[in-house]
């Protein structure tokens, strides 16, 4: 590209150039274009190789150890939420992965247990699990016992009040299944509230309707650690 416009464009414009302040003028423009081309260039590939040298695809892989291994197979043959074994050794090994890099302090029977949890919940109430994973990861970041300065409680940060509504005004909202019974059915509601606008319906349970902030963080956890492969 250069070498035509050095070659046609050059020659007509220094016929209409003025003086030779407006040639020298000319002349540096169209170097200086074409040098930061070649920068661009230049800085472009090394932006590429480093890129690729820190993908996924270049990283070591790692082995899971034999004691996480056999859990994943005790939760594999208890997994009724998932359609086949093949589906519950995918999904499983993935996410107690990630969740093992949020959650150090739970150990892998733990993890698993939690997981097996969220998606036979999320399944029944007709949700990604991943997306629970992320409104989980939002509101607790997976702590059972997280208790908000409004009130809200456990995992999925529900209001005593939903107690008393479906008359168990007993039961534990930091009880696991109970938490994340409540917590899926209420999203749910709310999305098929808002005929499944995701951020409306997420803006609902976060009682912040109108403003995307919530919305965002949970895309955002989503997106980042809770995508499915």
């Amino acid at each position: 590209m250069f070498k035509i416009v050095k070659k046609f464009l050059i020659p007509s414009l220094r016929r209409r150039a003025e003086s030779s302040n407006h040639l020298k003028a000319l002349d540096s423009a169209l170097y200086h274009r074409y040098f930061l081309q070649s920068q661009s260039h230049w800085l472009f590939a090394l932006t590429l190789c480093c890129l690729l040298s820190s993908s996924p695809l270049f990283a070591k892989e790692t082995a899971p150890d034999s004691e996480l291994r056999d859990l994943l197979v005790m939760a594999i043959n208890d997994s009724e939420s998932f359609q086949d074994r093949f589906d519950a050794e995918v999904w499983l090994m993935d996410m107690s992965q990630r969740l093992q890099r949020r959650v150090r302090k739970q150990d892998h029977k733990g993890q698993l247990q939690l997981l097996k949890q969220i998606h036979a919940e999320a399944t029944r109430a007709e949700l990604a699990p991943e997306l629970v994973l992320a409104v989980i990861e939002v509101e607790s970041n997976f702590d059972r016992w997280a208790l908000s300065h409004a009130g809200a409680q456990g995992l999925m940060q529900v209001m005593p009040f939903w107690l008393k509504e479906i008359g168990k005004p007993d039961d534990n909202l930091f009880h696991v299944h109970t938490n994340l019974r409540l917590g899926c059915t209420i999203l749910k509601y709310y999305l098929d509230k808002e005929n499944g606008d995701l951020t409306r319906g997420l803006a609902r349970y976060n009682g912040s309707l109108g403003r995307d902030v919530y919305p965002n963080k949970v895309f955002n956890a989503l997106r980042q650690r809770w995508y499915r492969q």
